[in-house]
């Protein structure tokens, strides 16, 4: 195994324990983690790693705001991958999340606009992993922003 190989092995290693800890509810240590390895890695990492860890830093934020951020740097991070099918396949997951954002921070005609890309996206998504999860999300977000929208 190449050097570079091994290290991003270890960079996707950290990140899964960090997720870990953010789905067991401690939220400021994985906040903690993501922080120093996206501080180590920077910009030397590649488009996936860079979207994947941006991704996950956006959802151990408490502030919509810092959440938004995240979110868009991960969607960057994307966007200057080029189009490999580990990319793509993050695409309605990334403006999903968008979408979600931008409710929680009242503006629903930006939440339409992601909302939309991500149903846009969601051809690259498989039948199996995360999939009909990200499809059952699309469907809830619709409803809460159509309720937003008629207010």
């Amino acid at each position: 195994m190449r050097e570079q190989e091994a290290s991003d092995d270890a960079v996707m290693t950290r990140i899964g324990q960090a997720v870990i800890l953010l789905h067991g509810g401690d939220r400021e240590e994985a906040r903690n983690r993501f922080g120093a390895l996206w501080s180590e890695i920077g910009a030397s990492a590649d488009a996936f790693r860079r979207c994947a860890l941006a991704h996950y830093l956006a959802d151990a934020q408490d502030d919509p705001g810092d959440e938004l951020a995240w979110d868009l740097r991960a969607l960057a991070a994307a966007d200057g991958g080029g189009a490999g099918a580990a990319i793509r396949a993050f695409y309605p997951a990334l403006h999903l999340n968008l979408a979600a954002d931008y409710l929680k921070l009242q503006r629903p005609g930006a939440a339409r606009i992601h909302l939309d890309r991500a149903r846009e996206a969601m051809a690259a998504l498989g039948d199996g992993g995360h999939g009909p999860g990200v499809r059952t999300a699309v469907e809830r977000l619709e409803r809460r922003l159509a309720e937003a929208e008629e207010c």
